[in-house]
Order: C-alpha cells, then sequence, then structure tokens
C-alpha cells in the first residue's frame, strides 16, 4: 500500500535524486582582457580544476621588426572542468575573470569530444607554433623601407623570394610595388584565421555556448 502513498512516493524519489552521481563537465568562462593566462593559473591554483587553455605561437611582422608572439586561440575565454553547482560562486570570483558564459539563468555545457579534439592538437597544452601568413587580398600596413607607414592591399604572394607584391595608394594612383615580405604587417588575419582547419570546425561546436 505504501507504494501508493504519494508522500512517501515523492520521498522515495527525492532519496533516489540524491543518490545519483554527478560527474563534472566542461564550461566556459570569460575573462578580462588579456588576462586569460592569469585567470587559468588562479583556477588552477586556488580551485584546483582542470583548465585548458589553447595558445598559439605566432612569428610575424611587426612595426618593430619580426616577433615571436603568443597568442590565446580564443582571446578572453578559457576552459574549465567542474560540477559547476559547488564552484559557480568560486570561479566568478576568481581573480582574471569576468564572468562563466551562460544564457540568461542557464551555463550551457561543452561536450567533452570538443574538448578532446582541441586537445589532440594541443598535445600536453604545449603552445601551437604556427605560421602568419599572407594571402592575395589581405590588408597590410609597410613597416620599413621607402613606402613605410602606408597602407596597401597582397596582390602576390611569391614565398621562394620572400617578397610580396602589394597595391599602394600613391598620389591618388593605384601603384603595385613589391616588398620584402617582413615588411608588412597583416591587418586582417586574426587568430582563428591562422588555423582554418582547426577554429572553423571549433568555432561551429563552441557556437552553442555563446563563444564568439
Amino acid at each position: 500500500m505504501s507504494l501508493f502513498n504519494p508522500a512517501l512516493r515523492a520521498k522515495r524519489i527525492f532519496e533516489l535524486n540524491k543518490m545519483k552521481i554527478v560527474s563534472p563537465s566542461w564550461y566556459c568562462a570569460r575573462t578580462k582582457p588579456k588576462h586569460e593566462h592569469i585567470a587559468a593559473a588562479n583556477l588552477r591554483k586556488n580551485l584546483n580544476l582542470e583548465v585548458f587553455h589553447p595558445r598559439l605561437r605566432i612569428e610575424r611582422a611587426t612595426r618593430r621588426g619580426v616577433m615571436r608572439v603568443s597568442e590565446p586561440l580564443f582571446p578572453c575565454y578559457i576552459f574549465f572542468r567542474c560540477i559547476i553547482e559547488e564552484k559557480l560562486i568560486e570561479v566568478q570570483r576568481t581573480n582574471g575573470v569576468n564572468t562563466v558564459v551562460h544564457f540568461a539563468r542557464r551555463i550551457p555545457k561543452i561536450a567533452d569530444a570538443v574538448i578532446e579534439e582541441l586537445k589532440e592538437c594541443f598535445e600536453g597544452e604545449e603552445t601551437m607554433t604556427v605560421e602568419d601568413r599572407l594571402s592575395p587580398g589581405d590588408e597590410v600596413v609597410v613597416v620599413d623601407g621607402v613606402f613605410r607607414g602606408m597602407r596597401a592591399f597582397v596582390l602576390r604572394v611569391m614565398p621562394a623570394r620572400k617578397r610580396v607584391q602589394v597595391l599602394l595608394d600613391v598620389l591618388g594612383r593605384p601603384t603595385p610595388a613589391e616588398v620584402d615580405e617582413n615588411s608588412v604587417v597583416n591587418e586582417t588575419n586574426t587568430v582563428a584565421t591562422l588555423v582554418p582547419v582547426l577554429a572553423a570546425p571549433t568555432a561551429k561546436n563552441l557556437a552553442v555556448v555563446g563563444v564568439g
């Protein structure tokens, strides 16, 4: 008879729910600008959480010459794994973290498969080295030589000669010129465009959690 008692049945359901094993999941945190590494380090050290913060090492021409720089694959975003009900407030109060990505009151999980796919490209969370490539149509700024400071568009890339043909605006007239590939800074490339094979499917998968 007790099986049909509403009060006992509700109590039994409550007890069964309490017995369910809650496993940690991956979530996304938005960080303060240029604070990805700080937020990641604090989540690891202070909360003992598993954190994934993919980075790229890029050799590129800058206004100060060719430099090697390290940049996050997803600027202002890092991934962390936890039981969110237990760690949400602490994560949000962590130095470097702006907020946990959410929609209204829902905090979406990131599928383990998405993180694993990324991790395969960043073995041991080592920084991935990529080449900053120029392509026809890219907008660039000349940082060295007689055309220094001028904007131009790439017409042709000549990797064997390490030269680039660009289209300059000289005295109001479109003028083609040939310059050293290290004398121009790409104005249109973002980190994501440097690794399209990796970034394209990943961005699609992450769209559901608001990473843009």
